[in-house]
């Protein structure tokens, strides 16, 4: 018998992830359970602020599903985190919803429970209670792309893949061949990340300039604008069964329309998450993008907007069943607005809500009302 589901396993798919503040590349908000290192003065790990009921996935027409952000529940020890984790499993084994594939998330047992009564029962579990959550910050949810020396001396090279997918493109970067190449002379790991993205990880400092001289020949260099590098899209069609849109291979194009955009309001460079699905599971995490758009049919999309840089907010639902021109459209007059009205340091999400453009989230069932002046369009045009 399996020594923590015994006789009966989790309703459904159970994510746990690890993030280290300022970095939350690992979308942690996003998971049914996570772990935010709390450092001390020196950089050790003081202990872990513990993150429950965070999920992405939804149905289009169906208000009682819904994305939601996970809580931050509480502070542990580091030698009670093993602890911990399995008596937040233990839990969802033991009060997730079996009646119905759709409200088997963890999340929802949270939502129906309440946060409160979860953390009590987790908390007898232990034989312990939790601390109260202690400060953190991010600072992004995206990759550090270029170089990292860590402690060891070991090098670390990030490479931005665009949405995951390696190849050699005609006339551009040779992605396949290039890693293909520096597989031949690395001795350490390649790595995945969270964000579609590759890390040739564990290099030996003697062996820098030659993977530095595959890299420049093949292109491996990424010259992309900061949209293109936040951006991130699931495979949807052809691949995935349950696409209803494109994704991966229709956000390269709309992304270069999007630029234009930015670039004439002074924008280029200006760092804004976008993410795409082709179906409203929500894959790429659209949901905690600043920009998220979620196929609704073929050439046809739900825009979000308002989730926080960080992936610490959702979004909420803007405009409705957007074909290419409606959502440069809608998007154009914001980036204008942004560019002209927006606050020292101030991201675009944050600046939508300040705004009035949409309504902040709280979570969960909250995501679907927009309750801000602007609401939900059934067509391609945005109401104002």
């Amino acid at each position: 018998m399996e020594p923590i589901y015994g006789r009966t396993y989790l309703p459904r798919k159970f994510k746990t992830v690890v993030a280290v503040p300022p970095s939350n590349e690992v979308d942690v908000f996003a998971q049914d359970l996570g772990f935010i290192a709390i450092l001390d003065g020196s950089g050790e790990v003081e202990g872990w602020n513990v993150t429950v009921g965070g999920g992405m996935g939804m149905t289009h027409g169906e208000p009682d599903t819904y994305p939601r952000t996970a809580d931050v529940m509480g502070f542990c020890l580091p030698e009670d985190a093993l602890a911990v984790a399995e008596a937040v499993l233990t839990v969802q084994r033991d009060w997730g919803d079996r009646t119905s594939r759709k409200h088997a998330r963890l999340k929802y047992t949270i939502e129906d429970r309440g946060l409160a009564t979860f953390r009590g029962e987790v908390e007898r579990r232990i034989g312990k209670p939790l601390g109260e959550p202690r400060p953190f910050r991010f600072d992004s949810n995206g990759d550090r792309y270029g170089w990292v020396v860590g402690e060891d001396g070991l090098q670390h090279l990030t490479l931005f893949i665009e949405n995951g997918r390696l190849r050699d493109n005609p006339g551009g970067p040779s992605l396949l061949t290039g890693l293909r190449r520096i597989a031949e002379v690395h001795d350490g790991e390649f790595r995945l990340t969270a964000n579609q993205n590759v890390i040739v990880a564990n290099v030996r400092p003697e062996n820098r300039a030659a993977i530095d001289a595959l890299v420049a020949e093949h292109g491996l260099t990424s010259q992309a604008t900061a949209l293109r590098r936040n951006g991130m899209a699931c495979v949807a069609l052809p691949t995935c069964g349950l696409a209803l849109a494109e994704s991966e291979r229709y956000l390269p194009t709309l992304v270069t329309a999007l630029e234009e955009r930015l670039a004439l309001h002074g924008l280029a460079e200006d760092e804004i998450t976008i993410r795409m699905t082709g179906c409203p599971n929500g894959c790429a995490r659209p949901y905690i993008a600043e920009i998220g758009l979620v196929g609704k049919g073929p050439e046809r999309y739900n825009l979000y907007l308002g989730a926080a840089f960080d992936g610490s907010r959702l979004s909420k639902l803007y405009a409705e069943d957007l074909g290419h021109d409606g959502i440069v459209a809608a998007l154009d007059p914001l980036f204008s607005a942004y560019a002209k009205d927006r606050d020292a340091d101030e991201r675009f999400g944050a600046f939508l809500i300040r705004s009035g453009y949409v309504a902040e989230t709280e979570n969960g069932r909250d995501f679907h009302a927009n309750t801000g002046p602007l609401r939900a369009s059934t067509s391609t045009e945005v109401v104002r």
